[in-house]
């Protein structure tokens, strides 16, 4: 998806913020928040020549990943290989998603005491960092999906926006918008981000949707179009709420587990 939609999808996400205040309490209650899902992913920029062994590094960080989620400790993880690449941006992201904090930090700890971080391939990333984030709307269809497709949509708010911005954009638009996705199969899985260990500044979040294919990338942009067209006021609310100057876009091949 391009920059200028993911731009249309804050500008409707901003409308849907200003309406909500004349939206009845019951229709606004129709999207609640869910317990917060934590999820700890790891960032690597791999030399192109150790590709192929990074993917000889999941597969042995997966047996891990099983049993933790066979065991209940874990509700998904993957790995991703990013397509679009910047200049100074990472190659690589392997994560996991937990239903508490505890949880997520458990199998971190496997994953240190196992001595997977400091395998060759690991060793070889010119860049690593890692992020702690929570979400409270979030859905998917269980599985394993290789192949599929994450697309994922950076957002700032501006300093002056409402203090609950991002939990009434997620309820009045992103998530009924997604869940129609996710109802038909187009999509996966969804999330809205926010850090919970921050390394960002304030009112950074994410928007996390993933296809099972390339396919269903396009019903998303359609979709988008689509909601954009029913709604013409859109663009004129965008620069109220959204600093559109830190907006960016990710896209990667993954392969995702989902409980």
């Amino acid at each position: 998806m391009n920059r200028k939609l993911w731009g249309m999808l804050a500008c409707v996400c901003t409308l849907a913020m200003m309406a909500a205040s004349v939206i009845p309490a019951r229709a606004q209650d129709e999207v609640k928040e869910k317990p917060p899902m934590y999820s700890y992913v790891g960032f690597w920029n791999i030399p192109r020549a150790q590709w192929a062994e990074m993917e000889k590094n999941n597969a042995a960080e997966q047996k891990i990943l099983d049993k933790a989620l066979a065991d209940g400790a874990i509700v998904a993880y993957g790995n991703d290989l990013n397509i679009v690449h910047t200049a100074d941006g990472m190659t690589h992201d392997d994560w996991w998603s937990a239903m508490s904090m505890a949880a997520m930090l458990n199998v971190l700890d496997k994953f240190y005491k196992s001595g997977t971080p400091t395998s060759p391939v690991l060793a070889s990333a010119t860049k690593h960092t890692d992020g702690i984030f929570v979400s409270r709307h979030y859905n998917w269809r269980s599985g394993t999906y290789k192949g599929a497709y994450t697309r994922v949509g950076y957002y700032k708010l501006k300093t002056d926006a409402p203090e609950h911005a991002i939990e009434t954009l997620s309820k009045t638009f992103i998530v009924p918008l997604l869940e129609k996705l996710l109802a038909d199969g187009s999509i996966v899985e969804y999330e809205i981000d926010t850090e919970a260990v921050h390394t960002e500044g304030p009112g950074a979040f994410w928007i996390d949707v993933i296809s099972p294919n390339a396919e269903g990338l396009d019903k998303l942009n359609a979709a988008l179009l689509d909601r954009v067209k029913t709604n013409p006021l859109a663009g004129q609310a965008f620069d109220s709420m959204i600093d559109s100057s830190a907006h960016r876009d990710s896209l990667s091949t993954s392969t995702v587990t989902y409980k």
